[in-house]
């Protein structure tokens, strides 16, 4: 028993991860867990029972990994948590686009400094609660990402940044069970873990001691029909309380950081079938290099669209067979083949 790979669990205090670590135990790896404290709840604000990765789930996760008699770790990450998820959730809604926090914390943290110091340590692979298939093809040599067969709790769109190594190193899993855990009725963690209530706007305000200021909503030919409240209140596809009265409904279409304006219009006006992309990352293949059809999801709960994706100069663009209603700057945009994860980016 004495060389049985040693595997390092990224324990987030919920029932799949914990799950993931008797799924291991039980396949005979040596196996010790460990949480990222990102935050602590009482810094933000925050309900105890709903984020993840803070000191109330490090407890959580300590109690699971003695119940199940596995090492435990607690690996302090709050400044590059910080640094590289909160600044730039804030940055980018304040320069007019939509951060994927998730996205951002799965590649610097979670992926990055996690596998980092669990090399440190000597462990041959780290393993996640996540429900994503990992896949080895024989015939190209790479390691590919799929989706789960589990639906409904399909994480493979915030994954899509993994690279070769990552993979390689990765025990993606995901099980359904509750293994009699005493975090089993534990609910869901929200998706921004560090905003409290879903308040993005009143998060950004205090982070940056500052408050967004009013400005007009405007149509496209520029007319203005009323006021809003601050430019990190509203994003690209929102219809719902932006309290203007007009002859149709109006969405919102996007905002001018110049102007301090909002641009409202119609439903059809909210149509894209094309877009450009960058900061990508593929899987199957180091780099895109001729035009490819692909499935294209830009939310991460959303029926993939067909489209055509083609290289360009330190880009991609995308081109899709059905316009798609707000296609979002700053969210990602994936792409699938069937179920497996062909890359993604983020969107222009």
């Amino acid at each position: 028993m004495a060389n049985r790979k040693k595997v390092l669990a990224a324990m987030s205090g919920g029932v799949d991860s914990s799950a993931a670590v008797k799924l291991l135990l039980d396949m005979g790896y040596d196996v010790a867990g460990a949480t990222m404290r990102l935050f602590a709840n009482e810094d933000l604000g925050i309900e105890k029972s709903r984020t993840c990765c803070s000191l109330s789930d490090v407890e959580d996760a300590r109690y699971a990994a003695y119940k199940l008699g596995v090492p435990y770790y607690v690996f302090n990450f709050t400044k590059e948590f910080s640094e590289n998820v909160i600044d730039v959730f804030v940055e980018t809604y304040l320069s007019g686009a939509t951060p994927n926090p998730c996205i951002d914390c799965n590649k610097k943290l979670k992926f990055g400094k996690f596998l980092s110091r669990a090399e440190e340590l000597g462990y041959d692979l780290i393993a996640t609660g996540h429900y994503a298939v990992r896949e080895f093809d024989e015939k190209t040599g790479r390691w590919l990402l799929k989706r789960s067969p589990f639906a409904k709790k399909d994480q493979s769109y915030v994954l899509y940044g993994m690279t070769q190594k990552q993979l390689e190193k990765e025990q993606v899993r995901g099980i359904a069970e509750e293994n009699g855990l005493i975090n089993a009725a534990k609910p869901d963690s929200q998706d921004i873990c560090f905003v409290p209530d879903g308040d993005y706007a009143g998060f950004i305000e205090a982070r940056t001691d500052s408050l967004a200021p009013t400005g007009d909503f405007v149509l496209t030919d520029g007319r203005v029909v009323g006021k809003h409240n601050g430019l990190i209140r509203y994003t690209v596809g929102q219809r719902r309380g932006l309290g203007v009265s007009w002859s149709e409904p109006l969405f919102v279409l996007d905002k001018d950081l110049e102007r301090n304006q909002v641009i409202l219009g119609s439903a059809q006006q909210l149509l894209r079938d094309s877009f450009t992309v960058t900061e990508t990352n593929f899987i199957p293949f180091d780099k895109l290099e001729k035009p490819m059809e692909v499935q294209v999801q830009t939310r991460y709960h959303q029926t993939p669209s067909e489209g055509i994706i083609t290289p360009l100069d330190g880009k991609v663009g995308v081109k899709l067979k059905e316009p798609k209603k707000a296609v979002c700057k700053g969210q990602a945009a994936v792409f699938y083949s069937g179920d497996i994860v062909v890359g993604g980016g983020t969107i222009q």
